[in-house]
C-alpha cells in the first residue's frame, strides 16, 4: 500500500473539487492528495506568522487572517483561489481563532 492511499483528505478540502450534484472530485486521487499536503502544510506553516502579525503588528485576528489570504493570492499563486480561503479557514481552526465570516450559534455576528 502506497502512502499516499493512506492519507485522509478532510471533507472539508475534497469539496472545493466537486461540481455541483457530482460526487466524485475533478482530480484524480492522487492529484487531490498532493494538493491537501501542499494546502495543509502552508495552514501549518502560517501559525507562527499569524501569531507574529497579531502581536508584532497589534491588529486583530480576523485582520491577520485577511492579511493571510491576501499574501495567498499574490501572483504567482501556489494555491488557487478556493484553496486560499480553505487554507485560511484551516488557520483559523489551528489557531483557534473564528472566521470574520462565521456567525456563532450564541447570536454574535462579527
Amino acid at each position: 500500500m502506497s502512502d499516499e492511499s493512506q492519507i485522509e483528505i478532510p471533507p472539508s478540502f475534497i469539496e472545493l473539487y466537486l461540481a455541483p450534484g457530482r460526487q466524485k472530485p475533478s482530480l484524480p486521487r492522487a492529484d487531490l492528495a498532493a494538493r491537501y499536503e501542499l494546502c495543509e502544510d502552508m495552514a501549518q506553516m502560517l501559525t507562527e506568522t499569524a501569531r507574529n502579525m497579531e502581536f508584532s503588528l497589534g491588529i486583530a485576528e480576523a485582520d491577520v487572517l485577511a492579511r493571510c489570504q491576501q499574501g495567498l493570492r499574490v501572483e504567482p499563486t501556489v494555491v488557487s483561489e478556493v484553496e486560499s480561503v480553505w487554507v485560511v479557514r484551516r488557520l483559523a481552526e489551528l489557531l483557534d481563532w473564528r472566521m470574520p465570516q462565521e456567525k456563532r450559534g450564541d447570536g454574535a455576528t462579527p
